[in-house]
Formats: structure tokens, C-alpha cells, sequence
């Protein structure tokens, strides 16, 4: 595991730091080490920002390095730990990915981001507010951009606020802020310069309704954004890979072809 932070994590709070935060934020390094340079993905498994699902990161990194791309996965805070903490983690590790881009023999201008449900959320967020909500630098990481050049949501927590909102992300993220919960509902704050995006969801999923990436879709639309959206009939929520599941499990093959097409 690799320490993202030099010293202690900005924001640390040692009566968080037991249970679901003990020595996180860490990054989980899946490199390829083949003397060539590689594009990478940063992956943030889901969890409703109260913990961190383990089926959202090492296969799906593993997988990507069958397509030649490196990743990371980012074990990032979750609650009671709440806004701006996981942001923080999120772009501190796009900004050490950057920054050691030689040493990992990756190209620091393909360097996307992937999130799964909450994870995707936070995705998102790093995509929207790479250059705001930031702290005062540490250190030379911090001088450099967290912007990522790709960006994958996998079954997103988009809305906060709406009824289609998956809550209870919300509630850990936000702490009650009614203002930061609208702020943060991704389709408030998509951007002109967002990165190509791709989507994906099932109608089948019940725990964070389809409807989410939708309302990313449009809102990405309006602001004359890249995307691709894929909504597929079934799968429950937390698919993964979807393996075996007929039509969802191809997400994965779909995804890696608009790498390609984007230049990854």
C-alpha cells in the first residue's frame, strides 16, 4: 500500500481512525512493469461514504491490466470523516499519480478516473471540482493538476437532493448541508471542460436508481460535453464486472473500446 500523503493525511481526526479508516487514505498500486509507458485509471470503490465495498477495485484493476492500462485503487475516508476530507483524498491521488507518472511509466495526460456507485460519486466530484475546494499546498504533489483525463461511472450516485437520490451517501458525505448536498448533486456542476465520460447502469438496480445516470447524461448533454451512456435491464446494484450476467457483463469490453476511441 502507498501513503498518498507525506505526513499525516490533511484533515486527520485520530478519534476517526479505527474501523473503516484505520491507515487509509492509501493507494493499492496495480502497475504494469514492462519498461513501456501505459495510460492508468485511478479506481474509488463504492460504499455510501460509510465504508468501502471490496468487489470495486483490485479485479477491476487487475482486469485493466489485461488491456495494458495501469491502475490504482484509492482507499479513501468514509464516515464520520465528511466533506471536504474525501475529496481531498481523491485529488491527492490523481496528484501523486501525476506526479510520479516517470516513475510508474505512465502517460501523465491519460490518467482517468473510475468510480463504482458512491465511489463513482466521488469520481465525479474530482472531475467537477478539480480546481476548487482545495487546501493550502504541503508539498510538490500538491502543485500539480488532479484533473482526470477520462472519467468512468459505473451504477452513480448522482442526485443528492431529488427523489431518485441514494440518501444515506448523501448523509455521510454532506453532514446535513443542505447547500453543499446541492452543490454536490453532480448534474448541478457539470462543467464545459469535463472530461470524455462514460456511463453505465441497469434498470435493475434497486439500491441506486437508473434514473441517476440519466440526469448525468442530460446535464453532460447541455453543457455539449463527451459522453457515452449505457443502461442495461439487468443486474443489482454493486454488479461489478456483471460476469454472467447476459448483456450487463459486456460494460467492461464496451468501456476499454471508448478508451481506445479517446486515445487511451
Amino acid at each position: 500500500m502507498l501513503n498518498i500523503w507525506i505526513n499525516k493525511p490533511l484533515g486527520d481526526n485520530e478519534a476517526y481512525n479505527d474501523g473503516q479508516n484505520i491507515n487509509k487514505p492509501e493507494l493499492e498500486e496495480f502497475v504494469i512493469n514492462n519498461g513501456k509507458k501505459h495510460s492508468c485509471v485511478l479506481i474509488l470503490p463504492g460504499g455510501g461514504y460509510d465504508h468501502l465495498a471490496n468487489h470495486e477495485g483490485a479485479n477491476v484493476a487487475k482486469k485493466l491490466n489485461e488491456k495494458g492500462i495501469s491502475a490504482f485503487v484509492l482507499y479513501y475516508r468514509v464516515a464520520p470523516y465528511a466533506h471536504p476530507v474525501q475529496l481531498w483524498d481523491s485529488k491527492r491521488a490523481m496528484r501523486y499519480i501525476r506526479y510520479n507518472a516517470d516513475k510508474y511509466n505512465i502517460y501523465a495526460d491519460k490518467i482517468g478516473i473510475m468510480g463504482f456507485s458512491a465511489g463513482a460519486h466521488l469520481a465525479g466530484l474530482t472531475a467537477e471540482f478539480y480546481d476548487k475546494y482545495d487546501h493550502e499546498a504541503t508539498d510538490d504533489i500538491d502543485a500539480v493538476s488532479a484533473k482526470p483525463d477520462a472519467l468512468c461511472l459505473c451504477y452513480p450516485v448522482v442526485s443528492l437532493t431529488k427523489p431518485i437520490s441514494h440518501f444515506r451517501s448523501g448523509d455521510n458525505l454532506c453532514r446535513g448541508s443542505e447547500d453543499i448536498k446541492i452543490d454536490f448533486s453532480l448534474e448541478n456542476s457539470v462543467r464545459e471542460d469535463m472530461p470524455p465520460t462514460f456511463i453505465w447502469h441497469t434498470v435493475g438496480d434497486k439500491s441506486v436508481d437508473c434514473r441517476n445516470s440519466l440526469e448525468m447524461a442530460s446535464a453532460l448533454k447541455e453543457k455539449n460535453c463527451v459522453f457515452e451512456l449505457h443502461i442495461f435491464p439487468d443486474g443489482k446494484h454493486g454488479s461489478d464486472l456483471a460476469e454472467g450476467i447476459k448483456g450487463t457483463e459486456q460494460w467492461f469490453s464496451l468501456y476499454c473500446n471508448w478508451l481506445e476511441r479517446i486515445g487511451f
